[in-house]
């Protein structure tokens, strides 16, 4: 329950200006996801070469396990995301959360390698953080800006939180397997501060619902229908979203490797660099699709943007192979090309999908379903990689997985803006059968 204080607070944004009430939101929500990184990514920041099983690197052992877990949560989080009463989504991110530093807690007290299972544990309740703080922002007039900016956090966050856990390793002599517990503890009062400013971010209004649709939880019958009626585009936009996540995966987990094939090792800012520049542009472009009022032309513009993004993609591989590229500008325009459609998913692709249909229901069953699948996928690259060689040349893998996804996905988006232009109704069609008034 909300004290007098909350309410007031709640009431206040309800009335505030679009400007205030934008901030507020993209503050407390990329804060909370941010936070959420802390307790998800700082293991990574140690090497962990002091223990072997069975032939393999305890670092790969625990990236593998709690990957597992993570890919795992993204099938229940169809369920639970979807079905999460509005009421219950602030409690359930503090709960979730909790339960990841109980586990790394067991971490440290565990003796590896058996210490990997609670980073399995770990992954299951996190996987589902990030779609319950989307729920907060969705259905909105500016849900698109709001979605940018909570995106901005997974671009940035795991950079900054390995920061943290390599200070503590190297600066205060902590042990690298008490790190990631510590380094969590570091960020619990700042979560909960941003979790309490999403837990008074109010429903959307009236206005909202009419100029989107209304969302609501979805059981189990509801998606079952839902799929139904969309069955033929949603396996368009499920298969581009997991070869998204296939060659997004490439890019950043062989970063290192990708660098070294274009003679680049000695500039360890290089990482930092480029994906500031990705994360910009991304964000920007993508933010902009909430001056688009109309949902039915928001949506096919996301369709045309997401290919407009392969297309980025072959610029930049054709561009590499003929050397009229420098390294940083051919990893800068290949993440350009690889995010715009990637984050578009999150913020725009299936939110204006929901109201151009006039759907009512909530966008975390359909992230949660292209994440599932995803994910699988992501798991693929992570059996290849630790079979791999390290004289494969990643570069080589990274062109022609770019061109091959990028051919491919360029077809599906072609076949569903014609699809999706013939199928989804007139504004003005759904107007009348909704009783919305002019202007929506």
């Amino acid at each position: 329950m909300k004290d007098s204080s909350s309410s007031s607070l709640s009431n206040w944004l309800s009335g505030a200006p679009k400007s205030v009430f934008s901030a507020y939101c993209i503050t407390a929500a990329f804060g909370t996801y941010f936070c959420m990184y802390a307790f998800r990514k700082p293991f990574t920041a140690a090497t962990y070469e002091d223990a072997v099983w069975l032939g393999i690197g305890l670092k790969t052992i625990l990236v593998a396990s709690q990957t597992a877990g993570y890919t795992l949560s993204k099938f229940i989080g169809i369920k639970v995301v979807s079905e999460m009463p509005a009421r219950y989504r602030a409690v359930s991110i503090v709960a979730m959360i909790a339960i990841a530093e109980l586990a790394l807690l067991l971490f440290g007290l565990t003796p590896a390698p058996w210490n990997a299972i609670w980073l399995f544990v770990n992954g299951l309740p996190l996987g589902m953080v990030f779609g319950l703080v989307l729920g907060f922002l969705e259905g909105r007039r500016v849900t698109e800006a709001l979605s940018a900016g909570l995106c901005a956090s997974f671009i940035i966050s795991s950079g900054f939180v390995k920061s943290v856990g390599r200070s503590l390793i190297l600066d205060y002599s902590v042990d690298p397997y008490w790190m990631p517990f510590l380094t969590g503890l570091i960020f619990v009062i700042p979560l909960l501060m941003f979790v309490w400013m999403l837990s008074q971010v109010p429903p959307p209004s009236a206005e909202d619902e009419a100029l989107r649709s209304k969302r609501v939880p979805m059981l189990r019958s509801d998606r079952r229908q839902f799929m139904r009626r969309h069955a033929f585009g949603l396996i368009g936009l499920l298969t581009m979203y997991t070869l998204l996540t296939l060659i997004r995966s490439v890019r950043d987990d062989f970063a290192v490797e990708i660098w070294r094939d274009m003679g680049v090792t000695d500039e360890p800012d290089v990482f930092a660099r480029s994906e500031f520049w990705v994360m910009i542009g991304v964000i920007l472009i993508n933010a902009l699709a909430v001056t688009i009022k109309n949902n039915r032309v928001a949506f096919l513009s996301s369709i045309g943007l997401i290919g407009s993004g392969f297309v980025v993609v072959i610029g930049a591989v054709i561009g590499q192979r003929a050397g009229s590229l420098s390294p940083m500008t051919f990893m800068v325009i290949l993440g350009l090309g690889m995010y715009i459609p990637y984050v578009a998913y999150h913020t725009t692709v299936f939110e204006r999908m929901f109201a151009a249909f006039r759907e009512v229901g909530t966008i975390g069953y359909l992230m949660y379903l292209a994440d599932a699948i995803g994910y699988l996928g992501y798991v693929a690259v992570m059996v290849f990689r630790n079979s791999s060689s390290d004289q494969f040349e990643y570069l080589k893998l990274l062109n022609w997985l770019s061109i091959s996804v990028a051919l491919c996905s360029t077809v599906i988006t072609g076949a569903l803006a014609i699809y999706y232009s013939r199928v989804i109704p007139k504004q003005e069609s759904l107007q009348r059968a909704s009783g919305l008034v002019e202007g929506t």
